[in-house]
């Protein structure tokens, strides 16, 4: 049993930075992308960041490139999601998301990934 669970959630100031830590285990890690996505207060969820399975290659949403940075330890089992100049447009519950099939996926795609953290709570205050 796949199971992710977040970390690293909480309440910042505008311009701010938070770091979130998703830790994974039930399967190999390594042989697999992970992806980070978030849903605001009445929106839809979206992508965020994703990255592949050995850590050199990642990909990012328009409204966070540039401000957000993905990485991964492999040893550790955990993804990462580096939040920089962060704004209230920003709040929304994040979730890490592990695919369902190894090697390249198409990484925006909700329908990609299988399982799915429990969310951690971004709140941006202005």
């Amino acid at each position: 049993q796949v199971q992710l669970v977040e970390s690293g959630g909480g309440l910042v100031q505008a311009g701010g930075s938070l770091r979130l830590s998703c830790t994974a285990s039930g399967r190999t890690f390594s042989n697999y992308a992970m992806g980070w996505f978030r849903r605001a207060p009445g929106k839809e969820r979206e992508f965020v960041a994703a990255i592949n399975w050995r850590g050199s290659s990642t990909y990012y949403g328009d409204s966070v490139k540039g401000r957000f940075n993905i990485s991964r330890d492999n040893a550790e089992n955990t993804v990462y999601l580096q939040m920089n100049s962060l704004n209230p447009e920003d709040t929304a519950v994040y979730y890490c998301a592990g695919p369902r099939w190894m090697g390249a996926i198409t990484y925006s795609d909700q329908g990609e990934y299988e399982f799915w953290g429990q969310g951690t709570q971004v709140t941006v205050s202005s």
